[in-house]
């Protein structure tokens, strides 16, 4: 059974040097506006799908907390009955964590952002604003611009003329379209830290080019009151041949000079079967090759991302980081800025004999979807939703809901679910569907609970309706009368907002900014060396 931990108890665990997570489960909205340092969002609504990723050990020492402690023995209940042994809850939640003088903080990825302040500050790493780039157009200087975002994110909103290559696909991919040894080369993020990340990446990969992180990234663009662009798919290729040996060359002498550490596959498999350490494999390459050919029981974390954004993916401080790729390339790298922040990371050795599993990932849900919900495939709902024959209700993202639901779908936060569907009759038709479809079965299931009596899910969510051909639209208020709860969900980064987005921009790059002094009190949280800031 679990037991409540006072907030004092779990301040002195942080600072013990032993495996713990900290899990805060409300809804993203909230947990942006206010949380512990450490802890990672996981609100009730995706715990089925969430849990086994960031907890891979079912012994592993968890800490849950909420607002205020009322929300979270629902929470342990379902872990503990899919096997967890270590599950404490927080006294009073956050408001207990105030109540004894610490501190919460707002935002997300907090402790991978101020690490790429620390990165920009002990390295040097050289930046241009977004008016300098403008200048240099209009003068005719030649310079080549790198978006280092995941795709979806860039093709939301980017600059113009830039060319899309992800997290550390950048020292893979971006040498190879160097062709003057003088051309400035310019990397960009939607602010600060993929940007200052990835342009030290090449600078520390031997580019001798001038290598600039653009400065507040696509925001910074905007705020100089530049147009960005919409709907680019500009990623360019891996290389291939010498290309490709040269960026294997430059990974092998960041790994000599960083002291990068590798291991091989017998040992890997040690690691994850002992019952006393956390051990993560993440495969650090671009999802399409994922799901090619990868480690065994690995999931998927693009390198870039996994640096920016830790508490999402390895949520278990102190826990062991094993990252896989075939070229040996976007590992080390990811190995070289892991270890610097503090985790202890390696990489798999001779990975290409190792990547045997294909398909979709296969980690198993803490519980079964309820199989009185029926699974229907996209192609079967395309004519009976059109002719209005089923209600749909996505409770995926907010955002993706927004900018590309299924015609007449209504959205509705899992969390607020019961709510949504009381006024509708419980023999009406229900189709629930998300973003991938890994949500939609355990909302389908709530809605069996509640009553109602002709319920399915979608197969593969937004993303299958869109490949099967099917329509979708885009919304852009909080009047739509499709929505049957607040879109309190998710954290809406400021070029996301409907409106005031320049005011939120303006804001965030400053929090962002300032980041270092606001988390200097946190002594529990220490980086490697050099970076490490606590009390500087």
């Amino acid at each position: 059974m679990s037991s409540t931990v006072s907030a004092r108890t779990l301040r002195e665990w942080l600072n013990d040097g032993s495996e713990i997570a900290v899990l805060d489960v409300r809804d993203g909205g909230p947990y942006s506006r206010g949380h512990i340092l450490v802890a990672s969002g996981v609100p009730r609504a995706v715990m089925e799908t969430t849990v086994p990723r960031l907890l891979p050990r079912r012994s592993v020492r968890v800490v849950l907390t909420d607002e205020d402690g009322s929300t979270l023995a629902g929470a342990a209940a379902l872990m503990e009955a899919a096997g967890y042994t270590g599950v404490h809850l927080l006294e009073g939640g956050n408001a207990g964590w105030t109540a004894a003088g610490y501190r919460l903080f707002s935002g997300s990825n907090i402790v991978s952002k101020v690490f790429g302040e620390m990165v920009e500050e002990k390295c040097g790493t050289p930046h241009v604003d977004a008016t300098t780039l403008t200048r240099w157009r209009e003068e005719g200087r030649p310079f080549l611009l790198f978006d280092v975002r995941p795709a979806g994110e860039y093709r939301t909103v980017s600059i113009p003329g830039a060319s899309n290559c992800p997290g550390m696909e950048s020292v893979l991919r971006i040498p190879s379209r160097i062709d003057d040894p003088d051309m400035p080369v310019v990397v960009n993020c939607a602010g600060r830290t993929r940007s200052i990340i990835g342009a030290q990446s090449l600078r520390e990969a031997g580019v001798t080019n001038p290598v600039f992180a653009l400065e507040n990234g696509t925001m910074g663009w905007q705020l100089a009151g530049f147009e960005p662009d919409h709907g680019q798919s500009n990623t360019i290729t891996e290389p291939m041949g010498e290309d490709l040996r040269a960026a294997r060359e430059s990974a092998r002498d960041v790994a000599v000079r960083g002291g990068v550490r590798f291991v091989e596959r017998g040992t890997v498999d040690a690691w994850l079967a002992d019952p006393s350490r956390t051990t993560y494999v993440f495969d650090v390459r671009m999802p399409a090759a994922f799901a090619l050919a990868r480690f065994p029981g690995s999931q998927n974390a693009p390198g870039g991302q996994l640096v920016q954004s830790t508490d999402m993916y390895a949520a278990v401080r102190h826990a062991r980081i094993v990252v896989v790729d075939e070229h040996l390339v976007q590992s080390v790298m990811t190995a070289h800025w892991l270890g610097r922040m503090g985790w202890d990371a390696w990489v798999l050795g001779d990975p290409l004999h190792h990547l045997t599993e294909h398909g979709d990932e296969r980690i198993s849900p803490l519980v079964p979807p309820d199989p009185r919900a029926r699974a229907v495939e996209a192609t079967a709902l395309l004519t009976p939703v059109a002719a209005g024959e089923f209600t749909v209700v996505d409770v995926g993202e907010s955002y993706w809901y927004r900018q590309s639901r299924i015609p007449g779908s209504r959205y509705a936060m899992r969390s607020m679910l019961s709510a949504a569907l009381s006024p509708l009759d419980r023999s009406t038709p229900l189709v629930f569907c998300c973003s991938s479809g890994s949500q939609a079965p355990y909302a389908a299931g709530d809605a069996l609970e509640m009553g109602f009596t002709n319920v399915s899910w979608l197969i593969g969510g937004r993303s299958a309706w869109r490949h099967a051909g099917g329509t979708t639209e885009t919304i852009g208020n909080d009047d739509d009368e499709l929505l049957l709860t607040p879109t309190d969900d998710m954290w809406y980064p400021p070029w996301a907002r409907a409106e005031g987005a320049r005011e939120a921009m303006a804001e965030y790059l400053s929090w962002e900014v300032g980041l270092a002094d606001r988390l200097r009190t946190e002594e529990y949280l220490r980086f490697s060396g050099e970076f490490d800031f606590i009390g500087g």
